[in-house]
């Protein structure tokens, strides 16, 4: 019997690194936001909105109802006067009755529009873009917008739709059943006292309804929060890939430093055979050092390596009579702490200025030769 040798199980790491677990980075958001995507509620700012105009109508509702009755005054005034047969007069109650409207609820629209704008910007912050006007061919698309239709959050706003309209009418089911006899003795009342309990309960249902819209909206806010964040997560892949096109691929910016440290070096290489001495170690460390006394207040470092460099540093000295020196404290002393380019510190001076002395001696010699 022909026993098959099972195949092992191949796992693709692939697959777990376009995982969106990672909150979405600085960019990711500053990009959704340019694109329109924001977390924010439209019941959250309708309740508010309601809440600021009801609020708003009773603080002015004294001047609102003034403005109101003043003007009807005004037209039952000229009831059977000869001004009412005047073509022109029929324009003074449309003119009358705009101005005491808009007077008395101007105010009342302008509070509710900043407040919907503050709210707004509460939500998204402040920002202007165009992107969301943009045609886009998957707006068109009926498969997309059937998806749409069907989604999750398709159904949530359907609960979310339900619930409101049950609070609602609960709260107004509640109100019928508990002032039914109110509602029933209001007959007996004078038509002052009738209107004035009436609107009473009124505007006592609307402000109650509008506080269960203001619960639901803020709880309907933090979901919107919490899917929108759910919704821009990135995978590790996808803030490797943002990272590279923010700070250049590191592969490529490996090339450039590296380029960039042999265009330095073959600098520092050519100005070897310009310089008075080099300090070596002796098989480690090698340390060019130059001294012009009319152009340079202090000995300064024009090359200095390790390793092969300092084989390569030693090698072009020779080839050019540069004397080599070997002074390990010293060597050690000016790898450290001077760069290419830099005057010595004081405190190596002395010890410099031996190995100069000593230099301009063996040239002295030479010369003389």
């Amino acid at each position: 019997m022909n026993s098959r040798r099972s195949e092992p199980d191949i796992f693709d790491i692939q697959f777990f690194a376009e995982e969106k677990t990672e909150p979405a980075t600085p960019r990711k958001r500053q990009k959704t936001r340019e694109e329109g995507q924001t977390a924010r509620s439209q019941d959250l700012s309708a309740a508010v909105v309601i809440i600021t105009g009801l609020l708003s109508i009773y603080a002015l509702s004294a001047t609102i109802w003034q403005r109101m009755i003043a003007l009807f005054k005004d037209l039952v005034r000229h009831i059977g006067s000869p001004l009412m047969f005047d073509d022109a007069w029929w324009a003074r109650p449309l003119v009358e009755g705009a101005k005491a409207f808009f007077v008395g609820w101007l105010p009342v629209g302008i509070l509710c529009a900043i407040v919907a704008l503050a709210v707004m910007i509460y939500q998204v912050g402040f920002v202007i873009t165009t992107k969301p006007l943009v045609p886009k061919p998957d707006r068109f698309n009926p498969v997309s917008g059937l998806k749409k239709i069907i989604s999750a959050r398709s159904l949530v706003e359907l609960v979310k739709g339900i619930v409101k309209a049950l609070v609602l009418l609960g709260l107004l089911f509640m109100m019928i059943r508990n002032e039914r006899d109110l509602m029933l003795s209001v007959m007996m009342f004078s038509m002052e006292r009738g209107f004035s309990v009436i609107m009473g309960k009124v505007w006592d249902l609307a402000l109650r309804m509008t506080l269960a819209l203001l619960v639901i909206a803020m709880i309907d806010y933090l979901y919107q929060k919490w899917e929108f964040e759910k919704s821009i997560k990135m995978s590790k892949q996808e803030i490797k890939e943002e990272y590279k096109q923010m700070e250049g691929d590191p592969k490529i910016k490996q090339k450039i430093r590296q380029k960039q440290r042999e265009l330095a070096r073959s600098r520092m290489m050519a100005d070897v055979p310009k310089a008075d001495a080099v300090i070596t170690n002796p098989t480690r460390i090698a340390v060019a050092i130059k001294y012009e006394q009319m152009t340079m207040s202090a000995p300064t470092v024009v090359a200095k390596g390790e390793g092969f460099i300092a084989m390569r540093i030693k090698d072009i000295a020779v080839e050019n009579n540069i004397p080599v020196v070997e002074n390990r404290p010293l060597a050690r002393a000016l790898m450290r702490q001077v760069e290419v380019g830099e005057s010595i510190p004081e405190d190596l001076y002395r010890a410099v200025a031996e190995v100069l002395a000593f230099v301009y001696r063996l040239k002295k010699k030479d010369w003389a030769k």
